[in-house]
């Protein structure tokens, strides 16, 4: 009996060695899929001096009620834990150059964390709608910011956050997609004819 006990014994410790010698191996850190619906688009409806399309799947947010400002606006996308600021200011006398300096400074802000800031440039004379667009990588606060102006009346000014700690590789897909976006508002961004009196 004691035998078979011993026998019983080697055997389930043969087992649970043989067991234990299993090569682990880590697997790589993996963030999850995420599918974006369809792009489709809507016209703001406002009394601004602007309009522009933006996605049917954001919100935007009047941010000019209780305050001075009149048209700013908050695009938000509640899914992706993503906030769009956007702010308009009428251009009084000599006062363009202040607001290009002030957007330039507000982007350059982030030098210290971004890899790189890429500027785009936007022109057309026809449109009279000119600006610049700042595109961040690494781990920076804002991801885009971007300004456009007539260059005598009116000055607009967009700037993207995710309200997450950032990091550019859970959030590189989602970034991407919301900057679509934003190059759409700046492709379909018109200036609206001053009301006649």
């Amino acid at each position: 009996m004691k035998n078979l006990r011993n026998s019983i014994l080697i055997v389930f410790a043969i087992f649970i060695f043989s067991a234990c010698e299993e090569i682990y191996t880590p697997k790589p850190k993996g963030y999850m899929r995420i599918d974006f619906p369809e792009k489709s688009y809507q016209q703001l409806d406002s009394e601004c001096p602007f309009s522009f399309e933006y996605p049917k799947r954001s919100f935007l947010e009047n941010r000019s009620k209780g305050i001075v400002k009149p048209c700013w606006y908050n695009l938000h996308y509640p899914q992706y834990a993503n906030t769009v600021h956007l702010s308009y200011t009428p251009i009084q006398k000599d006062s363009l150059y202040k607001h290009i300096e002030d957007a330039r400074q507000l982007a350059m802000k982030h030098i210290v964390k971004a890899n790189e800031i890429e500027e785009k440039v936007f022109s057309n004379d026809s449109l009279k709608i000119y600006g610049i667009a700042y595109n961040f990588s690494g781990e920076t606060a804002t991801n885009f910011q971007f300004f456009l102006t007539d260059s005598a009346n009116h000055f607009f000014r967009g700037a993207m956050y995710f309200n997450l700690p950032p990091n550019p590789d859970s959030l590189a897909t989602v970034e991407q997609y919301i900057k679509q976006d934003l190059l759409h508002l700046i492709e379909t961004f018109r200036w609206q004819p001053e009301p006649s009196n």
